[in-house]
């Protein structure tokens, strides 16, 4: 495990109030090297304002958890910051999504900044809950995202394009960004390509980026048995095909350790993976399972079917096309690793060399399946905190709040350059490059 920074920061020497130590004496890195219209010491200079103002605000949202589809009170107050901040807002979009729109005052290009805003439902919680809870940091996806158009908004005098920022309803259950897309926002604003953060268990002040990789899809099966002894068949199957998981559920926090590390490691344990849940009710098995590479399904899928075959009356079925994997197009994430680097130092970046987690998935996919874009997680893992505080789903979930600013001072620099017309990828705006 690294420890966390204490001499590194994307908010530069400007953000000392209220930052501690992960905040100080980062104005050495970003001074000289900024290359958009707007310079990145003048984003960390609106940051570092907004901090205090930004924290409170994920207090408020992490105060009222809402589910999937229900993110009514949310979605009103980031309606009302962003036309706060001079936005041009339209609400009910797949509904209760938020799109904001910023446009700079010369030509450019136009890019999107995602942020989720619902909470996690009880059944998602390790262990269940007793109602839903931002425990897989929501709250701090949207505050990081109003931040980001309200230091974008200030500047916007040096900003060249248009930023485009949908907040999303509804990830948790893979729906929101269906909505949105079905709703036509990337079409209607002509976006060009996505970018997003997710809080992930990393110390705060470091990105993990994920060039290359990204998060698995799911499949999901049904094995009907027949005869007099089809439930302990069923159970006998459900072993079986949970045999065929190369990585097992976490039990403790030294596992959840091993996970992280095993992320980061290239061609590691993590390179090729298959995650299955199968249970047996009755005479049926129902399987849900993860996979990478993508291409894998159609091997697991037939490694099912051989494992039910020796079972009398075994009837497998598939009911649909599995979840898409969100896979991060390399040349995206690699550009925006260089620009952490360049603008945050060195050691605020670490490379993810595989699919993370193994057991969750991304409606973030659906974007990425269409246009470009990267998908980076923020650490908000406090110095010293146990890991469940700052890994996803946990209940004692609990980051770090000075992930906030730092976030927002790497995607509006970020997004402020992507939106600059000189800083389109190689072969033009659309290219994906491996």
């Amino acid at each position: 495990m690294e420890r966390a920074l204490t001499r590194r920061t994307l908010l530069a020497g400007a953000a000392a109030a209220g930052a501690g130590t992960v905040l100080a004496g980062a104005g050495k890195s970003v001074a000289g090297g900024w290359t958009g219209p707007v310079r990145q010491t003048a984003v960390a200079a609106e940051a570092a304002r907004l901090e205090r103002a930004l924290i409170e605000l994920r207090r408020d949202i992490h105060r009222h958890p809402e589910a999937p589809g229900q993110e009514q009170r949310t979605a009103a107050v980031v309606a009302q910051e962003l036309r706060a901040a001079g936005l041009s807002v339209t609400t009910g979009v797949g509904g209760h999504g938020v799109v904001g729109v910023l446009r700079g005052t010369s030509p450019g290009r136009t890019v999107a900044y995602r942020a989720d805003m619902d909470a996690v439902p009880p059944a998602d919680i390790v262990g269940t809950g007793p109602a839903p809870a931002h425990v897989c940091g929501h709250d701090v996806h949207t505050a990081v995202g109003i931040g980001v158009a309200r230091v974008l908004a200030r500047l916007r005098q040096q900003l060249s394009g248009t930023a485009v920022f949908l907040f999303q309803p509804a990830e948790e259950t893979l729906s929101g960004a269906r909505a949105l897309i079905d709703a036509g926002v990337l079409e209607r604003m002509g976006v060009e390509e996505i970018h997003a953060l997710h809080c992930g268990p990393f110390p705060v002040g470091q990105f993990a980026v994920t060039a290359g990789y990204g998060l698995p899809g799911q499949d999901k099966a049904e094995v009907t048995l027949s005869g007099p002894d089809a439930p302990d068949a069923a159970r006998r199957l459900a072993a079986d095909i949970g045999a065929l998981a190369t990585v097992a559920l976490p039990q403790t926090p030294a596992d959840l350790e091993r996970l992280v590390a095993d992320a980061r490691t290239p061609n590691g344990p993590l390179a090729r993976f298959v995650a299955v849940r199968a249970a047996a009710q009755e005479a049926t098995v129902r399987v849900s399972y993860r996979c990478w590479p993508p291409e894998r399904y159609v091997e697991v899928r037939e490694d099912i079917r051989r494992a039910s075959a020796p079972y009398a009356g075994a009837a497998t079925r598939f009911p649909g096309e599995p979840f898409p994997a969100m896979v991060c197009p390399e040349r995206d994430g690699r550009l925006l690793a260089h620009h952490l680097r360049r603008t945050a130092g060195r050691d605020t970046v670490t490379q993810l060399h595989a699919a993370f987690p193994p057991f969750s998935g991304e409606d973030f996919a659906l974007y990425l399946d269409r246009i470009p874009g990267t998908y980076t997680f923020l650490g908000v893992r406090a110095p010293g905190a146990p890991i469940t505080t700052s890994y996803p789903h946990y209940p004692d979930f609990s980051p770090d709040e000075r992930a906030i600013g730092v976030g927002v001072c790497a995607m509006a620099g970020w997004i402020a350059e992507r939106t600059h017309k000189d800083q389109g990828l190689p072969g033009g705006s659309r290219a994906r490059g491996d």
